[in-house]
């Protein structure tokens, strides 16, 4: 079994982590199988306490060790599809992926029920066909990769910035500049590990804001993503005052119309097509939340 870490997931030790994964596992045996071998990180021995760090392979080849994910008949908003990949408006309150305590009701177990084993592997069978993903709450335009050799193709693109992530937010209160840049590196709260924050010794991160719509109290805008750090558009929008929409993680406060967390979504997506560089563009309509608090905020 492989176990590929995320940024959510990092800078916990090796053995806890594998508890929380292997809930029939007691950490102590976890411990003893880590010692004796039975687990590599980036194919090599490691200790107990050893800090899992983003973008580590765990491979897991301890006896017994069983953990399957299995597809569901989730209904899919496939925008676009074809032999190597395909375009998916993910909803909003939908998991990407499977998760140590959440192993149904996400993307992948409906990517597993649509594409049976026509997904890549590369990222272990939690992230089955997922090249990047969206939090639960945010809702749009997400990759999926059936084959190794497209997901390769497509996160070589996307770390050569070739690929385009545009998002529709509101946010709080009203913004002066019409464009801007946010340069603000993002790291994890040491003090609460389920929130990221602006850190000096966090990774870069670059966002690009425009402002579509100023209402009383409010801003529509428009996010380009240039890097691609967890919580990222979150993280900055509230760093410069201006929390997301309802996003009570990240300062948004008392609500004045009741949605599901973070009014976010992603609209548009461009990227060459695997593997003849034709370039591919998609644009989706505001989804219900968004229409939903433009309409209260238009009143």
């Amino acid at each position: 079994m492989k176990i590929v870490i995320d940024d959510l997931c990092e800078e916990k030790r090796l053995d806890a982590y594998l508890a929380e994964y292997l809930q029939d596992f007691s950490r102590s045996k976890l411990a003893n199988e880590i010692k004796k071998g039975s687990v590599l990180v980036n194919s090599k021995t490691s200790k107990p306490s050893y800090t899992i760090k983003s973008g580590d392979v765990i491979e897991l080849n301890i006896q017994d060790t069983v953990l399957k994910i299995e597809p569901e008949n989730i209904p899919l908003d496939i925008v676009y599809e074809d032999e190597n990949m395909a375009v998916i408006n993910k909803p909003s309150g939908m998991l990407t992926h499977p998760t140590t305590t959440e192993t149904s009701g996400t993307l992948v177990n409906a990517l597993l029920y649509k594409f049976g084993n026509n997904l890549s592997d590369i990222n272990g069978e939690f992230r089955r066909g997922i090249i990047h993903r969206l939090d639960r709450n945010t809702s749009g335009l997400l990759m999926v990769a059936k084959n190794n050799k497209s997901h390769e193709y497509l996160t070589e693109k996307m770390k050569n910035h070739e690929i385009s992530k545009k998002y529709l937010a509101v946010v709080k209160g009203v913004i002066d500049e019409d464009e801007f840049v946010i340069n603000k590196p993002i790291g994890r709260n040491p003090n609460k590990p389920e929130k990221m924050g602006v850190f000096d010794n966090g990774k870069e991160s670059i966002s690009e804001v425009e402002v579509l719509k100023r209402f009383k109290d409010a801003t529509l805008i428009e996010v380009h993503l240039i890097t691609g750090r967890t919580h990222q558009i979150r993280v900055h929008l509230s760093s410069i005052g201006h929390p997301v929409y309802n996003d009570t993680l990240y300062g948004f406060g008392k609500m004045k119309i009741k949605t599901e967390e973070q009014v976010l979504q992603s609209y548009k997506l461009s990227f060459p097509k695997p593997f003849n560089g034709e370039t591919l563009s998609f644009e989706i309509e505001p989804d219900e939340k968004v229409k939903k608090v433009l309409s209260f905020l238009g009143k």
